[in-house]
């Protein structure tokens, strides 16, 4: 692996404000690629920091305007909501896949027929564990990384004659600030981060840092012959779910 090999390479990263996507795109341009970081709030650290609402076309097309040729994209921005089938509003069921799925696609509707036209390039998606498994909290979440997973192999299919890959990442608990948040609503916080750690046989929870660097491999020539696959990245937990 070289430490510059993204270089001449333009990357589009939403979500790159905190989190997951703010580690990807730290990670990408150290490796050399051109960063252009899409949040709510201006990313830090990118080379280009545009603001959107990804439930926006229009939102949508502006921050992508005048950026030029798009070689990678990843889409790490989500929306989450605490609750269950019923107990969550039908317009919060809306939003949530407004961002997580649809926002998906708005994004590729920008990107691709540019890569088409030049021959190719890299689609990453970030699923979740909780796409595998029932999850009664955060029903409409998991709902939609099952939709973005669904959506990741109809991609890579539709798009694998123009050598564009489209792949996806399922982590598990991956310590952000969204997930201290859901500690901090317990109660107990660290019981809650204790009791978390124990779902996870290698014995720790996630780090942003980890998601970044198996982004970086699917992103890159090194995974040329990888599409339309979900990556675990858990611990262990899809193995034993406790």
């Amino acid at each position: 692996m070289s430490d510059s090999e993204l270089a001449g390479r333009t990357a589009l990263v939403s979500g790159a404000a905190s989190g997951i996507g703010a580690a990807i795109a730290r990670r990408f341009r150290a490796a050399g690629a051109r960063v252009c970081g899409l949040d709510l709030a201006p990313a830090q650290g990118v080379d280009v920091a545009r603001v959107a609402d990804l439930r926006s076309d229009g939102d949508v097309e502006s921050a992508l305007a005048r950026l030029g040729e798009v070689d990678i994209l990843v889409h790490a921005a989500a929306l989450s909501l605490h609750g269950g089938t019923i107990d969550t509003a039908p317009a919060d069921w809306a939003d949530i896949y407004d961002v997580n799925v649809v926002g998906a696609v708005r994004l590729m509707r920008g990107v691709v027929p540019g890569m088409r036209a030049r021959g190719g390039g890299s689609i990453l998606l970030l699923s979740s564990i909780n796409a595998q498994f029932a999850a009664p909290t955060l029903a409409a979440y998991a709902a939609s990384k099952s939709a973005v997973e669904s959506l990741t192999r109809t991609a890579a299919l539709e798009f694998a004659p123009y050598a564009i890959r489209v792949n996806a990442i399922a982590p598990a608990s991956v310590d952000t600030p969204l997930l201290r948040e859901s500690f901090d609503r317990t109660g107990d916080p660290e019981a809650a981060r204790a009791a978390n750690i124990l779902r996870h046989p290698l014995g720790r929870l996630g780090m942003p840092e980890d998601v970044a660097e198996l982004a970086l491999f699917l992103a890159s020539d090194r995974a040329s012959w990888i599409t339309g696959a979900i990556h675990p990245l858990d611990g262990g937990a899809h193995v034993t779910r406790r």
